[in-house]
């Protein structure tokens, strides 16, 4: 694998199940104001943005004005509720994490989760020692799909985005880490239509991390 100097790691939806526990979060906060997610609303238009920008994208979907202080505030409530018994990890997180860990590459994580989602499913997996370099989108001007979160998290790790790989399941979080001149591999997560979705931002497509775990040490010799 070793032509990857760093690896920088989405986290919701690659490396834990907690795209259902967003969703379940998300559809309690609409429930409370008399709306939910349907054909005419899919989740999908929503996937992968930062807090701000999705309360944004959620107002135009549902066509309600709220401040976003207060949006954000209840459905951190809900998710520190249902973060601690239903995250779970995604197959193949753990081999993954273990193998970038014993080969000494430099990692990171980039996502759009508040900072306090991330320490909480970090800490709570017992990956602390391995995902030292932890960025969310909050952090930075713009969330994905733009690149700030992973320029961040390149310049944290002290590496050219040329030389690191990104991990992502969602458009959205590709297309940032393409822009920011990663390669990425997709992983798309069950709730994206695989493949089409990805079309024209990676050719790089997983079934899941096993395969990339395969593809690092070298068994296979493309996504």
């Amino acid at each position: 694998m070793n032509d990857w100097k760093a690896i920088i790691f989405d986290m919701d939806g690659l490396l834990v199940d907690t795209e259902v526990v967003w969703t379940e979060a998300e559809s309690m906060l609409l429930a409370a104001r008399g709306f939910q997610y349907d054909e005419q609303h899919p989740r999908s238009e929503v996937l992968g943005l930062r807090l701000d920008e999705f309360f944004e994208k959620l107002g135009m979907m549902f066509g309600f004005q709220e401040d976003h202080n207060r949006l954000y505030d209840e459905l951190l409530n809900y998710m520190a509720a249902l973060v601690p018994d239903k995250v779970i990890k995604k197959p193949g997180a753990a081999e993954i994490l273990d193998y970038v860990h014993r080969q000494g590459i430099p990692c990171a994580i980039a996502s759009s989760s508040p900072q306090s989602v991330i320490e909480a499913v970090v800490e709570g997996e017992g990956w602390g020692h391995i995902l030292k370099v932890r960025v969310s989108a909050e952090a930075v001007a713009r969330g994905k799909p733009a690149p700030d979160v992973y320029l961040e998290a390149a310049r944290r790790l002290d590496v050219s985005p040329a030389g690191c790989l990104a991990l992502e399941d969602t458009p959205a979080g590709a297309r940032a880490a393409v822009a920011a001149g990663l390669t990425c591999f997709a992983v798309p997560d069950s709730s994206n239509p695989w493949p089409v979705s990805f079309d024209g931002i990676t050719p790089h497509i997983f079934d899941s991390l096993h395969d990339v775990l395969a593809r690092l040490n070298g068994k296979t010799q493309t996504g």
